[in-house]
């Protein structure tokens, strides 16, 4: 019998776009088993194709009027944080987000990377947010604490975000961008590390 996705009834994949989601086919392998909710920005007329297979819900700022009437305000227009609508009308535990202009990686060997397996991954391993561990992620095959780092520490505690970046166009402010134009990221970095309690870390988008 073969084994179910991790957390297959407890996520939904919310993806914002003002394009075509021809980007979905190379994620099938990954996004498929999952329920999707994509959120339209922008004019609301124009006609956005999901590709076939998928299970999902679609709505555009029509239906997010709709919806929420004179509170429809409070969801922004015209950028991507329109997914918040998405996670306002989620009934999931868990909610994995995505551009519709993120393509999947490869490590340096050419192996495809199922990104969406690691976060969930990260979800339900123990994070260690009071003692940094130098090796990173204790928790990894292979891996342990260090010397030093406290026996009462190691249980570790529930995680409840985790976040990665792209490859390619790094996540700059419109400023740094603005000078550092053609500036790429193209180091694949296989690691996993608690933020410290009480250290501040960029927001989640």
């Amino acid at each position: 019998m073969a084994q179910s996705p991790p957390l297959k009834d407890d996520l939904d994949i919310v993806i914002p776009t003002i394009r075509s989601l021809d980007f979905l086919e190379m994620w099938r392998p990954f996004f498929e088993p999952y329920h999707l909710i994509i959120i339209q920005d922008g004019d609301p007329t124009k006609v956005i194709r999901v590709v076939d297979g998928f299970d999902y819900e679609f709505y555009n700022r029509n239906d997010i009027n709709r919806i929420l009437g004179p509170r429809a305000s409070c969801i922004s227009y015209l950028d991507s944080a329109c997914r918040c609508f998405a996670f306002l009308i989620s009934k999931k535990k868990y909610i994995f987000t995505i551009d519709d202009d993120c393509f999947v990686a490869k490590d340096p060997s050419g192996k495809e990377i199922n990104g969406l397996a690691q976060h969930l991954q990260n979800l339900l391993t123990p994070s260690t947010p009071f003692f940094f561990n130098t090796l990173y992620d204790p928790c990894r095959d292979g891996a342990d604490f260090v010397r030093g780092y406290p026996f009462s520490l190691r249980e570790g505690v529930p995680t409840a975000v985790s976040h990665g970046l792209w490859l390619n166009i790094p996540d700059y402010d419109a400023p740094t961008q603005l000078v550092k134009p053609r500036e790429r990221n193209s180091r694949y970095v296989d690691a996993v590390m608690t933020i410290p309690k009480a250290v501040s870390s960029r927001c989640v988008r």
